[in-house]
């Protein structure tokens, strides 16, 4: 998910080929160095959350009013200095849309159930039960700094409509909380999504109506407050788990097998639980010195140690997270790894709520969280159309019309309300809300959009205060309404009708179009929770259709949702050819249309053959030869497997041709493959890097094994094009949870900056079944007053389940914009080091230990670092405190790979050779031919497992022998006798053991 070290091309250019890496091992003798060529690694298997969640004061809020309103009007005089300073203020005040802290106490928390969720109201009082217990577990778990204090529930239009409230800015999509079915059938794990780093925030908390409704769950991980806080930890602070599936134990530096787990204080006992354990006990692998498979730890449910939630919550002694005090640093943990071995307390003190908050005096001061039902019933919506000379004249009314227009006709979902405004120097209703209740319907709003342009000027507040008056004239107020703001016109009063606009409950959704749309645009998409978009001023390609794809309602509901599925656009000289080839999945089919563009007087001639080979041409698609528009609508479902186009020019000329395909989902039952796009920021400095994230799902399960670029455009229309990867290292810090990311540093100048994405599968994908990640653990069962008691066993997952059978798949889909600043003119410096290395592994063989990880590039994940710095230490604080004061590994054989590939490399290290240690910690740094050194990677751990040492025999006189043996034949009568004795006494006892605790060791850990 998250990071990755890959191929950066320039702007303007395209990703450069790629090599195959070779799989060969460093170190040693005979070592060559690669050519520096490529190597593509391999794929195995709005926003980021932060934007969602703000910290407030009252202290900061007045003085952040105060410095926005003077930077604002810094410059200016007059009434621009007082709309500037207006727009500040309004700035400030906003944030309904989010998660807001002030003193102590999170407001507007979101909770939201999905809309596939039959109608259950123990859900709701349920939730309410659970984050009211969390409000109180979280205030002392915190020492009494945080509390949850309003929660809003988004109820789904799918329920029955009672006395709800209308929601505001509120969406499914942007909750901080979803109820909705399991994760790929896998059981009700609760589990947070996290695709950034330590300290960031995750996407979204996600509980099973399994898990709310029921209470057997609560043997299993907990009561529900106890679970939501371990959740919220990682949803807000970005902490990990303390406990490893993968790794459940280790072997410590006293050569003592231990469970992976925080603090090490926490009592229990081993039990076998599988077939594995062919002596009915715990077997020790003699390589590894850990358990064979089949081994868990059984902890004791009454415990006095206090710590930690991040490991097991459920029990009920725990109290605290682990702090410096007593983290387990030797536990080999996501946690230890993605957080440089600090403590989850660490990290969470050193989070901005924590900078900003005092403890309260007393806990009387806080009170039970306040709740707030909301639900949302129709979808009203108005269009806001620059139709001002200030764009492009004549060819930007063709784009903005045939845009529109497929908007109206493909996109837009049934039974949602839609409304008409244009606007240059002033505003004009062209139609008040019409309900989409057939094609017809569609086909009578599209004939109200504009044909004309207006006015040399643009004037967005007359804009948007008249579909303030279409969409009350509907529905009596503007709660839950949506607002599509496209502009590209220069405008520098939006700071007048700002406030009103963002505080009265619109959703404003905004498309800026070139570099002079007014700089406060995208604010109105930020303070209410919006799309923003950003379409160059090129337009003789396909941007801004694809944006208009990309506008849906995020009610959660993919199968009304229109998806996106191929998206070209190409100049093509005379007489050429524009040929593509674009898959219809099993997922998709209905309602989908071929729609293609041209630029002459007339159509292309047009051949489109589907899987079966039938054949259409230009004669079976309805054209428009005034837009230039040809749009086809397959009838029925559409064909499973490959469709190929043909764009052919007819003229000598050469003209811009485009194809854009959408559908919808097949079967209301199956989940659709979507797509959803994030950056890291909204904003950046250069040298700031940036973060491109690409989710891929089928429901909740992830994609593996597509193929993601992702196309980045800035306002001079320049481009460069990424490959993402979901490979677990750089940028993407969990391997195979269907989240590709890359990392973008390198900008051609300052500006808006547009997002669209381009994903490919051409084979079977295969969904992960393991839970990847962050989720409250499944015990296993208790040792209550001696006697064990086991949970039911894990809900296996499901390897036979309904996914991408009949081939690949085609997607694309569009990201909001975002801004680059302080971008230098002129050529470049060097000043970007190679990425992070995060997977960093080492493992024991014989008397070597050998290391993996993957190869980083020389600016980041680009190109290929010179050379590599690795050390070791008896202590990881060592290695991350003192790097360079540790024990030095010779590289001089080791050469760094390409950006991608696997490196390979092994040493003996001298702390084994006095054998008095058995543990030892690696890091490595990454550094590039300026000599600019990477972030220290994560630290690794190699574990020497000594095996205990046999008794010698042979040197041994007879008479000494002789005697031995009589004493050890005597010994074992002894031990039968008192055995056959304590087994009569417990054949009269009514309760026992069970089986399996007679398969336990006979210790504590």
């Amino acid at each position: 998910m998250g990071s990755q070290c890959g191929l950066l091309a320039g702007f303007g250019s395209r990703v450069s080929a790629l090599h195959p890496c070779r799989a060969d091992r460093r170190g040693g003798a005979g070592h060559r160095r690669p050519p520096r060529g490529g190597c593509r690694a391999g794929r195995r298997g709005g926003n980021a959350a932060g934007a969602r969640l703000v910290l407030l004061s009252p202290q900061l809020l007045c003085r952040g009013r105060r410095a926005a309103a003077r930077r604002a009007a810094g410059g200016m005089s007059g009434g621009a200095a007082a709309g500037a300073a207006l727009l500040a203020l309004a700035l400030a005040a906003a944030g309904e849309a989010a998660v807001v802290l002030r003193d102590g106490g999170y407001e507007g928390l979101l909770a939201a159930v999905h809309p596939r969720v039959p109608e259950d109201g123990r859900l709701v009082a349920h939730l309410q039960e659970m984050i009211t217990e969390a409000s109180s577990y979280l205030f002392s778990a915190t020492k009494g700094r945080f509390y949850f204090r309003s929660v809003k529930i988004l109820i789904p239009p799918t329920w029955k409509e009672k006395s709800y409230e209308k929601p505001k800015h509120e969406t499914y999509e942007k909750a901080d909380v979803i109820v909705a079915a399991p994760y790929w059938k896998h059981g009700d794990d609760p589990y947070t999504l996290q695709h950034e780093a330590c300290g960031k925030m995750g996407k979204y908390i996600h509980f099973t109506p399994n898990f709310l409704a029921n209470d057997y769950a609560t043997d299993i991980y907990g009561s529900r407050g106890r679970t939501f806080v371990h959740e919220w930890a990682h949803l807000r602070w970005g902490v990990f788990d303390e406990y490893d599936n993968d790794r459940p134990f280790y072997v410590t530096g006293q050569n003592q097998v231990k469970v992976t787990r925080c603090s090490s204080d926490l009592t229990g006992i081993y039990v076998c639980e599988k077939n594995s354990c062919t002596d009915g006990s715990c077997v020790i692998n003699k390589l590894t010195g850990l358990f064979k498979e089949g081994c868990a730890f059984i902890p004791e449910r009454n415990q006095t140690a206090v710590s930690s939630i991040m490991y097991m919550q459920s029990l009920s002694s725990v109290a605290e997270f682990c702090n410096e005090h007593n983290h387990n640093r030797e536990a080999p943990n996501l946690q230890n790894r993605m957080c440089d071995y600090r403590s989850t307390w660490e990290v969470i003190k050193n989070s901005t709520d924590f900078e900003n908050d005092l403890p309260l005096t007393t806990s009387s001061l806080i009170t039970p969280p306040s709740f707030s039902l909301l639900q949302k019933r129709d979808r009203v919506i108005c269009l806001v159309l620059d139709v001002s000379k200030t764009i492009a004249g004549r060819n930007w009314i063709n784009r903005l019309h045939q845009a529109a227009e497929l908007y109206l006709l493909q996109i837009v979902e049934e039974n949602t309300y839609v409304g008409i405004v244009t606007f240059s120097d002033k505003g004009e209703i062209k139609t008040h809300v019409h309900q989409i209740v057939s094609n017809e319907a569609r086909k009578q709003l599209a004939s109200y959009l504009p044909t004309a342009p207006g006015g040399k000027r643009a004037n967005v507040c007359a804009g948007l205060r008249l579909a303030c008056e279409v969409i009350r004239k509907k529905e009596g107020h503007l709660y839950g309404s949506e607002i599509i703001l496209v502009t590209g016109g220069q405008d520098n009063s939006t700071g007048r009708c700002f406030s009103e606009v963002i505080n009265g409950g619109s959703v404003i959704h905004t498309v800026t179009v070139g570099p002079s749309a007014a700089k406060e645009i995208e604010h109105f998409s930020k303070e209410t929770g919006g799309f923003k978009f950003f379409v160059p001023e090129r337009l003789d390609f396909s941007d801004l259709l694809d944006v208009f794809t990309g506008i849906t309602s995020r009610s959660g509901d993919t199968f009304h949702q229109s998806i996106q599925i191929e998206s070209a656009g190409e100049s093509v000289a005379g007489y050429r050819k524009l040929r593509r080839t674009v898959a219809i999945d099993s997922t998709v089919g209905r309602e989908t249309f071929f729609v293609a563009t041209w630029q002459a007087a007339e159509p292309p001639e047009i051949i489109l053959i589907d899987p079966t080979g039938r054949s259409y041409t230009v004669k079976d698609f309805e054209l428009d030869s005034v837009f230039h528009v040809a749009r086809l609508q397959i009838p029925g479902t559409a064909e499973t497997g490959d469709w190929t186009y043909t764009l052919i020019n007819v003229h000598l000329a050469p003209q811009v041709l485009t194809m854009t395909v959408t559908s919808r989902g097949a079967n209301s039952t199956l989940p659709t493959v979507s797509v959803k796009t994030y950056m890291s920021k909204d904003t950046t400095y250069y040298p700031s890097a940036m973060v491109v994230y690409v989710q891929i799902s089928q429901g909740f399960s992830p994609i593996l094994g597509a193929s993601v670029t992702a196309i980045i455009s800035s306002e001079n229309g320049d481009t460069v094009s990424l490959e993402l990867l979901d490979n677990g290292a750089g940028s993407d810090i969990i391997k195979n949870d269907g989240i590709y990311s890359k990392y973008l540093f390198s900008f051609s100048g300052n500006g808006r900056y547009g997002l669209k994405v381009h994903v490919q599968a051409n084979r079977t994908t295969v969904p992960q079944t393991a839970m990847p990640w962050s989720h409250a653990m499944y015990i296993p069962g208790y040792v209550e007053n001696g006697k064990l008691k086991m949970n039911p066993s894990r809900p296996p997952a499901i390897e036979n389940n309904v996914q991408v059978r009949r081939g690949g798949f085609s997607r694309t889909a569009v990201g909001d914009s975002f801004t680059v600043s302080a971008v230098p003119i002129g050529p470049y410096i060097d000043i970007f080091p190679p990425c992070k290395i995060i997977d960093l592994d080492a493992r024991m063989e014989d008397d070597k230990v050998i290391l993996t990880w993957t190869a980083p590039g020389d600016d980041f994940d680009k190109g290929q670092a010179a050379s590599y710095e690795i050390r070791t230490s008896e202590t990881p604080l060592e290695l991350r405190d003192s790097f360079y004061n540790t024990t030095f590994v010779n590289t001089s054989t080791l050469s760094p790979r390409h950006a991608g590939c696997t490196e390979t490399f092994e040493f003996k290290p001298e702390a084994f050779t006095t054998g008095n240690t058995t543990v030892i910690y690696v890091a490595i740094r990454a550094v590039d031919d300026v000599f600019l050194r990477s972030e220290l990677s994560n630290i690794a751990q190699a574990v020497m497992f000594i095996p205990p040492m046999a008794y010698p025999t042979s040197n041994l006189k007879f008479g000494v022998s002789t005697i031995l043996l009589l004493f050890f034949v005597l010994l074992t009568a002894v031990c039968l006798t008192v055995s056959t004795s304590l087994c009569l006494v417990k054949k009269k006892k009514k309760k026992t053991l069970s089986e399996n605790a007679a398969r336990l060791l006979q210790h504590k850990v």
